[in-house]
């Protein structure tokens, strides 16, 4: 199978599009590590059917990814039970909606703890080891919001754009090496974190639950439905291929033609 001597670390793995991906790496022989919040028993469930992938061989950390010793510990961990990643999906992101001038001061340095900085330190980390093996693949999920901008979304739209930014500075960097860092920039996927700021956005503008899907959520994107968990994931693995040794800095959009228009 295509990965099965690779190592990959994906944060933010146990739902939604981290959760795609883990498994289409495990698919092609990749020993994960997971990283994420949940139930512990659906947790266990997942990376017992991701060892089943790839020979025994899948692990799981619960670092909180706004603590930079949490996140050193993960790597850590991976190492010892897996081996240092040679593949690093920065995934893991949280959000809030509220007007910039009403924005908790809080909640802004969280989001850009988890969605920015996190990134930084994982990729600090894992960098050095790749560079050393002549292979690597730094995969950042960013956002059509790493192109475009929304209201009320001021830290997160930030910490998009600056994940764009820091992986074109990584791929210039990391270019002789044999590692390549690229960002995947979907619109609108069908996830828990979408699902949550359904409330917050129905109270913002007083609308109803529909309103904010069709009005709000799926306005922007032509094909009016939302992308899912497993084209991203397809992407993220086709990055992984040797075909794909030519593609690093890019900012990939797959968001039914939000940031065409």
């Amino acid at each position: 199978m295509l990965l099965n001597d690779k190592v990959a670390l994906v944060t933010g793995s146990t739902s939604g599009i981290g959760l795609a991906i883990a498994r289409a790496l495990a698919a092609e022989g990749a020993r994960v590590m997971l990283n994420g919040f949940g139930d512990k028993a659906e947790i266990e469930a997942i990376r017992d059917e991701l060892a089943q992938l790839s020979e025994d061989c899948a692990a799981y950390s619960d670092a909180d990814l706004s603590n930079p010793e949490a996140i050193d510990a993960m790597i850590a961990q991976c190492t010892d039970e897996l081996g240092s990643p040679s593949i690093l999906v920065n995934n893991a992101g949280i959000q809030h909606v509220a007007p910039v001038d009403q924005f908790p001061a809080e909640k802004w340095d969280a989001i850009i703890a988890v969605n920015l900085s996190a990134v930084f330190h994982t990729t600090r980390l894992c960098l050095p080891a790749m560079r050393q093996r002549g292979w690597g693949r730094i995969i950042n999920t960013a956002s059509a919001h790493s192109l475009v901008a929304s209201p009320n979304k001021a830290p997160y739209v930030a910490a998009k754009h600056g994940v764009a930014g820091f992986t074109k500075a990584v791929a210039l960097e990391a270019a002789r090496d044999g590692v390549t860092a690229n960002c995947i920039s979907p619109g609108y996927v069908w996830t828990s974190l979408i699902e949550g700021q359904i409330p917050d956005t129905m109270k913002t503008r007083n609308m109803t639950r529909e309103q904010v899907v069709n009005d709000v959520l799926l306005a922007a994107q032509p094909t009016k439905r939302f992308v899912e968990p497993v084209e991203v994931a397809s992407l993220a693995l086709y990055l992984c291929r040797p075909e794909a040794g030519s593609i690093t800095g890019a900012n990939l959009s797959m968001d039914g033609g939000w940031t065409a228009q």
